[in-house]
């Protein structure tokens, strides 16, 4: 057999055994995984890999089938995910499994799906999530010091390892035992921080990595951003690019364990977006430059349900302008154009890893290629790229012209035609409506695609409330000397905490400030992350910011006064050296100013503290009990300002649609349906500058580049779970901190209501028109159909009408389409036979289909099209055919 017939059989039947496992009820036969200096190795197989984060705790388990399937379809052949040490153990040594932190059902369904897992086990995760993915509890191991060569912190750390590893390999989930783990990770982007700790830093690299190849879990482990990994551990990268990364051995393949497609986001923070062109090319250049391995961080970003989210300061959301939105809708075009890059690197993957290295072509002073030949075959497969941020560049390669866009990469799977370049996006766009049937007001509001019902039914008509009492309220109260830290107090099993202490006012005080016209004033030398200021039960001021000063101007009486803080957490750090000393609330001295003998200093005080909320205590938000708890009728007029709580009942709205609250008339605080924590709430407003209309993706990418939302609350819609909600008589309940209007609380559906695409008749024709030959004489090759353009209503939804079509010159973008000086006149009644009643529908970009209205000109085929639910409950699923 031609060794390229043999490469292409080997390649196949591993595809195959993989299907065959999955229909028989096993996931794969087992495989032992291993690595050189060019790939990870399957089964004996090099491979080039395309991996999926999702996050499990992220989502809830009846979401987990579809979001890896619609990675799986996507292109993924991995899927990625941390371990979330603090939902595992959140107290020590009790250990939960459960629910959203089912790891073993999440990697049984990867594996089930044909698809690989990457188990970034760490520990510490980062991942904006709360205290890096530590339980609170391990601050309190005596004489603990997080991630450095400290035994108390070892140990700890070594038992949880152990832990998943064990429960991984009982459940029989690593390759060797036809699972699907390939690979696992210990610690995480510690090389960021390691100098922190000196020489223990040095030593606890090496521990933690001889600890974990010690737990015998037979595959792979890496360490990201880890220059010192030992020989015997992966060093791998994180960022924006990576095409420049290098291992420290010549033994290890290039790995990129996150690109980071999007960015987190801040309450009273603009929202980022990264262009699918820019994070195109970044894949397309970490291939072309010898990477093996890449990881969408976040493929799937989902929702930081409950307390989980990090910080300080980060939102409820965890979209990341993923590929894959929080609700689990594709996000178009970035999903579709990764997908059509994901199938033009699988074209090249024979002859990617049939050599040992790439040939480097120099095209131009910014322009280059990069060839992979199969060693003594004919396999051959090209990457040609153009870093320049501003002008097109025609090259010459191999004999050929080849027209390449600003920062831009081709790729010529048979080193001769090209099928895909990384500007140019073929994809649909698709605009989101945030409730459900459209209306004349309806405007899209930039690169979230999201159009916004302006008048909607509200949640409910009828409301209950109950005022949380101000300052301590139970009898776990007590009493010290002096202020104590935040965390030492609550162990973050509440947000809050209640600090307060008396001051007497004599009358010497009151004619002082009368006299010489002075306002005390109460001083916090730092303070984090929020506190409300009550004197005399009274709120007279608020602040916010992570170790800020507070001064507020007070009003005081004479005799005694209650001073009393509520000093909360907003998610705690999860990210720096030293993480186990941040806490929270107050540091330094509390004192009150002005006074007639001086400043009365009040940090060695006796102070009470409360930790908590009573209606937490009472669990108000899974108690529907009235009449014991106290609720009484809410009226418009006589709507509490703060530390309230309030429930209502609502249904469900119909059908499958994803659901949020829109909470933006609240201020800030937290909520709860059917005892699901949904998580923190708040209306914080992002500034009014910074935003740019128009994104370029041309050039190096940073979060603050292509950001939205400018002058608008951070976050307004909050998903709730279908899997949480009944058809009727569903409990809401909020506590709120700051005041809102909960009558004008609403409850709506996120759908993918208008398509759009736009497609060139010099775009490439689809991937899945390439054929593999088997024949030693031929190289890969695409026939030569023309450009087709693919058009696709979400699961469930059928293309109602076609709103615009034009083939010819059209103008302007999806929501604003107009047509140009020429326009084929049969654009639309074409695109309506062919797609309308259809969930899908594709057509050629062609004068064959719509004649030439203007020869010697290149055409545009533009279109906006709308989708509906379908009568028919019948479910599409395209992902195999096009394979």
């Amino acid at each position: 057999m031609h060794s390229t017939s043999l490469i292409w059989v080997q390649w196949m039947a591993m595809a195959l055994n993989v299907i065959v496992g999955v229909v028989s009820g096993e996931y794969f036969k087992p495989f032992n995984v291993s690595y050189d200096h060019r790939a990870l190795t399957i089964d004996g197989q090099r491979r080039i890999l395309i991996s999926a984060g999702i996050h499990y705790p992220r989502a809830t388990p009846e979401m987990w089938p579809d979001l890896i399937a619609k990675s799986k379809e996507g292109g993924a052949d991995v899927v990625q995910t941390y371990v979330f040490w603090s939902g595992h153990e959140p107290v020590r040594e009790q250990y939960n499994f459960e629910g959203r932190y089912d790891l073993v059902k999440f990697v049984k369904l990867v594996g089930a799906s044909g698809l690989y897992l990457h188990l970034r086990i760490g520990p510490y995760v980062c991942a904006e999530w709360n205290f890096g993915g530590f339980p609170v509890w391990l601050r309190d191991i005596p004489g603990i010091v997080f991630r450095t060569d400290n035994e108390p912190f070892k140990e700890e750390m070594k038992r949880f390892v152990k832990k998943i590893v064990d429960v991984m390999r009982e459940e029989s989930l690593f390759s060797w035992q036809g699972g699907p783990i390939i690979m696992l990770q210990i610690e995480n982007e510690y090389g960021n921080i390691e100098g922190s700790y000196g020489q223990k830093g040095k030593d606890y690299v090496k521990w933690a990595a001889n600890m974990a190849v010690g737990l015998g879990a037979g595959v792979p482990w890496v360490m990201c951003r880890q220059t010192d990994a030992p020989e015997n551990i992966i060093d791998a990268c994180n960022g924006y690019y990576c095409d420049g990364f290098q291992p420290n051995s010549n033994k290890k393949p290039v790995l990129w364990t996150e690109n980071w497609d999007g960015w987190y986001t801040t309450w009273g923070g603009r929202l980022p977006h990264r262009p699918v062109e820019d994070l195109a090319f970044a894949v397309a250049r970490f291939y072309q430059r010898g990477g093996s391995f890449q990881n969408y961080y976040m493929f799937f970003g989902g929702t930081n349900f409950g307390r989980t989210s990090g910080g300080p300061n980060y939102v409820t959301s965890y979209d990341y302008d993923a590929p894959i939105d929080e609700y689990g809708l594709l996000s178009q075009p970035k999903w579709g154009h990764l997908k059509d890059l994901h199938a033009a690197i699988k074209l090249c993957e024979p002859a990617l890893v049939a050599a040992e290295s790439a040939q480097y072509i120099k095209l131009g002073s910014m322009q280059e290629a990069h060839v992979y030949r199969g060693g003594n075959t004919s396999i051959c497969s090209a990457f040609l790229a153009n870093i320049d941020e501003h002008k097109t560049s025609t090259v010459q390669f191999l004999g050929q012209s080849y027209t390449l866009p600003p920062w831009s990469v081709s790729i010529l799977p048979d080193c001769k035609n090209t099928a895909f370049n990384t500007a140019k996006v073929g994809a649909q766009t698709s605009i989101k409506l945030v409730d459900f049937e459209p209306t004349s007001s309806a405007k899209s509001t930039g690169p979230e695609h999201l159009m916004i019902q302006k008048e909607s039914p509200l949640i409910s008509e009828s409301w209950m409330a109950l005022e949380e009492p101000i300052g301590a309220w139970g009898g776990d109260n007590f009493t010290v000397q002096g202020i104590l830290e935040h965390l030492n107090v609550t162990k973050d099993q509440s947000d809050y905490l209640w600090y307060i202490t008396r001051v007497y006012v004599s009358d010497e005080d009151i004619a002082h400030w009368k006299e010489n016209a002075v306002t005390p004033s109460l001083q916090i030398d730092s303070m984090r992350d929020v506190v409300h200021i009550f004197i005399n039960e009274q709120l007279i001021g608020s602040a916010r910011g992570d170790w800020v000063k507070v001064v507020q101007e007070v009003e005081l009486k004479q005799g005694y006064n209650d001073v009393m803080l509520l000093s909360l957490t907003v998610g705690l750090q999860n990210y720096g050296a030293f993480i186990e000393k941040d806490g929270a609330g107050f540091k330094g001295q509390i004192t009150l100013t002005g006074f007639k003998n001086g400043d009365v200093n009040l940090t060695g005080s006796p102070w009470t503290y409360q930790v908590g909320l009573k209606g937490e205590s009472q669990k108000l938000y899974a108690n529907d009990d009235d009449e014991s708890s106290g609720w009484t009728s809410l009226t418009h007029d006589k709507i509490p300002s703060i530390l309230s709580w309030y429930k209502t009942h609502f249904d469900s709205p119909g059908g499958k649609d994803p659901v949020v609250l829109d909470m933006s008339s609240m201020g800030k605080g937290q909520a709860w349906v059917n005892g699901h924590h949904i998580g923190r709430y708040w209306t914080l407003v992002a500034p009014k500058d910074g935003c740019q209309n128009n994104c370029n993706y041309r050039g190096a990418y940073d979060s603050g580049k292509c950001q939205t939302n400018c002058g608008k609350p951070t976050q307004i819609w909050y998903h709730v779970p279908r899997s949480w909600l009944q058809p009727s008589d569903n409990l809401l309940v909020l506590f709120e901190e700051t005041g809102g209007n909960p009558f004008e609380i609403s409850v709506k559906t996120v759908s993918v209501d208008t398509i759009c695409a736009h497609a060139s008749e010099d775009y490439y024709p689809p991937l899945k028109t390439w054929s593999h030959s088997t024949d030693i004489n031929e190289k890969l090759f695409a026939d030569k159909r023309k450009p087709v353009m693919k058009l696709q209503c979400e699961d469930g939804y059928i293309i109602s009408s076609i709103e615009f079509a034009s083939y010819g010159t059209p103008q302007g973008s999806c929501q604003s389409f107009s047509t140009g000086k020429c326009h084929a006149p049969t654009s639309s009644s074409i695109l309506s036979k062919a797609c309308e009643g259809r969930n899908s529908c594709q057509i050629e970009v062609s004068n064959s289909v719509f004649g030439d209205p203007c020869p010697r000109t290149v055409k545009t085929l533009a279109v906006e099209a709308r989708c509906k639910p379908s009568s028919s409950t019948t479910s599409w699923y395209t992902g195999l055919s096009e394979i």
